[in-house]
């Protein structure tokens, strides 16, 4: 991917060629030319498809000029018109004045068609946006083509007619191909016209404000939600919400997913549950009168003090991943009503760092993701050691200690790859570079190593029998659903409705089917740099022999295998003091920056009889993540009932005391702050 400064000089370049295009083309209209003034015009408007099509950044630098194409446009056909009223000897004033005139209201056209279009959007942007229900209530409709919704493009394309008619009337002298170009282009505008102001009529455009509030209350009422799932962030950070996805379909009650930004909704990975998008406050507040009993929080934004403003639900923060890292105590757990964590490590990591978060409200659950994780069943078998190097990203913190890439990935890497017995899968963290471009760089460079010595190797690859496009195919039509790039969310709303009964197994059944497609199509020798969605991180965790990683919860969720484990030590610190600031490091074996300890670790993997550390990671495992028995889904599942329970008799004390505090004869206030609860249990 180009980089900013390697694409400067190209942008230089086309802003060069632009501003010569026009310069050559008043020229040639101030002093009549008509070959300079087709050259000159045919090079402008190429150069307008090359910014559309390939230099889109430069567009809103354009704009900021106040250049943007509308002025480029309208000033490429004046200096056309220019050039006729100057060409020959005759008044020409008098055969081109009606001309003038079409194009005038040519571009007055534009601009009602842009005013009209802002007015369709704005009746398309609903308060609440779906997926995974069926909103057909809000009267959902496809979206206007992407060319009326789009002014530059529309521009360009609606008004070349017109430029071309100008062009050829220059070059023939024939007034005729101007007054048909420009009769093409009103005609075009005029039919754009129409199908937007269509869509505004009444009975086309989607629900009002109002109504869509009603609808949604109305849906609440339906399929009264008992338990939540509450996420705001950016763009990179919905892995977070995603992990808890399959936990949360599985639990008891009916399940909710609710976001905040609308952009999220599609970020969400493939799910059944129920998504609902409340972008305002006041949108959201609708939940308190709702049959929802609590919330579950992955991650800390600015817009989870919003909702911990809804008295009648109860919070619980979950974390995205458990690890040493201060991010795991944040003070801000102390917002919600109970802090849930694997296992006894994390209540007492809450307790040392002293953030306010009280012992009676840390509740231990395990990771119900990690059921999933297969256990460690000996040795490698086979040919080939299959280490997982998975480094996580540099932190916000600057923290040298953060991820191994800048220091030690290459190393480790090259470590590695030295040993022939050795498959390296390597799945970098996705945020990796984000703060720090050496940790960008260093992954770049690490990546090279790995098709290099990919390079190197020689060895039988499987015959492609077209199984894994055939599951990719079937996964893939169960997941994602067909729409058009022009789609808008109101669009996306009506596509993505409620979906068939059953979908969610046969979903789990695809992609256990699609993996095993996937680890049989490589070979067995060849490393792999993992990157995609697809195969997930445990996915890895179940074909890897050994983990190589950092401080993070990646260790922390790995030791649900028993493997073997390594951590890479980039913090300064001795390792007898790494090892007791991070007792997650307590049963792994810690590797130097030079990567000086791979060999021998390789070797204990190879032989477990040198493997020193198996009892140690037993008892880890135990101290992170909890006992086995019950299943973390289980714990999970009477966690959220109790928390239920508790908000659904905080409820019942609201109303008790409400009922004996207003007048008997204003009911209709008590009835307006708590509905009726579902009969039915969590």
């Amino acid at each position: 991917m180009p980089t900013p400064l390697s694409r400067l000089p190209v942008r230089a370049l086309v802003t060069a060629l632009l501003a010569a295009a026009f310069g050559a083309q008043a020229v040639a209209a101030l002093h009549p030319h008509v070959p300079v003034l087709l050259a000159a015009t045919v090079t402008s408007l190429a150069l307008e498809g090359v910014l559309l099509r390939w230099q889109r950044g430069m567009l809103s630098v354009f704009a900021k000029s106040h250049a943007d194409i509308t002025a480029r446009h309208v000033l490429r056909d004046l200096l056309l018109v220019v050039a006729l009223l100057r060409l020959g000897e005759q008044d020409r004033e008098t055969v081109y004045g009606p001309l003038v005139a079409g194009l005038l209201a040519f571009y007055a056209l534009h601009c009602a068609i842009q005013a009209v279009s802002v007015l369709v959007r704005r009746t398309r942007t609903l308060p609440v946006v779906t997926r995974n229900i069926d909103a057909s209530g809000l009267r959902l409709s496809p979206a206007p083509p992407l060319l009326l919704r789009r002014p530059g493009p529309r521009l360009l394309v609606f008004g070349l007619p017109a430029t071309a008619g100008l062009l050829t009337t220059a070059a023939l002298d024939d007034p005729r191909c101007a007054a048909v170009g420009i009769a093409l282009s009103l005609g075009l505008a005029l039919l754009g016209l129409h199908d937007l102001l269509v869509r505004l009529l009444p009975s086309r455009r989607p629900a009002g404000e109002r109504e869509a509030l009603e609808w949604l209350d109305a849906w609440l009422a339906e399929y009264r939600p008992t338990v939540g799932l509450y996420f705001s962030g950016g763009a990179s950070s919905a892995y977070q919400a995603n992990m808890w996805l399959e936990p949360l379909a599985k639990l008891d009650g009916r399940p909710l997913i609710v976001l905040r930004e609308r952009f999220m909704v599609q970020k969400i990975a493939p799910t059944d549950v129920p998504i609902l998008c409340l972008p305002k406050v006041s949108t959201l507040m609708h939940l308190e009168q709702s049959t929802l009993r609590m919330l579950i929080h992955p991650s800390n934004s600015g817009k989870t003090s919003q909702v911990l403003r809804i008295p009648t639900l109860k919070h619980t923060f979950v974390n995205h991943g458990e690890s040493d890292k201060l991010s795991s105590c944040n003070p801000y757990a102390k917002a919600y009503d109970e802090v849930w964590v694997a296992g006894p490590a994390a209540r007492e990591r809450y307790a040392y760092a002293e953030v306010g978060v009280e012992d009676k409200d840390v509740v231990e659950i395990g990771r119900p993701q990690l059921d999933a994780v297969q256990p460690y069943a000996g040795p490698p078998a086979g040919t080939y050691t299959t280490v997982l190097y998975a480094p996580t990203w540099e932190g916000w913190d600057g923290n040298p200690g953060n991820t191994s890439v800048i220091e030690a990935g290459e190393n480790l890497v090259r470590a590695l790859l030295a040993d022939p017995g050795v498959r390296l899968l390597y799945k970098p963290h996705p945020l990796t570079g984000s703060v720090d471009p050496r940790a960008g760089a260093a992954d770049l460079r690490i990546r090279e190593l790995i098709r290099a010595a990919n390079r190197e190797r020689t060895g039988e690859r499987p015959q492609d029998t077209g199984e894994l496009t055939l599951r990719t195919q079937e996964l893939d039509r169960l997941t994602t659903t067909v729409v058009r790039a022009s789609a808008d969310q109101v669009e996306r709303m009506m596509l993505q409705s409620a979906p068939e009964a059953g979908r969610a197994e046969a979903v789990a059944q695809a992609t256990a089917a699609w993996e095993e497609a996937y680890w049989a199509s490589l070979p067995e020798w060849e490393h792999q740099v993992v990157t995609a969605a697809r195969p997930t991180l445990y996915a890895c965790f179940n074909r890897a022999d050994l983990l190589i990683s950092d401080v993070s919860s990646v260790i922390s969720d790995f030791l649900a295998s028993g493997k073997p484990y390594a951590v890479a030590n980039t913090s300064g610190l001795a390792e007898d003091v790494f090892r007791k600031a991070f007792p997650t490091v307590r049963a792994a074996t810690v590797l130097t920056p030079d990567a000086a300890g791979v060999p021998e670790l390789l070797g204990a993997v190879r032989h477990p009889e040198k493997d020193q550390l198996a009892a140690a990671r037993e008892e880890l495992k135990q101290h992170l993540l909890g006992p086995a028995e019950p299943t973390s889904q289980a714990r999970f599942n009477e966690a959220v009932q109790a928390l239920c329970s508790a908000a659904q008799e905080h409820r019942a004390r609201m109303e008790e005391r409400l009922a004996a505090e207003l007048p008997a004869e204003i009911p209709d206030q008590r009835r307006s702050l708590t509905r009726e609860q579902p009969a039915h249990p969590a």
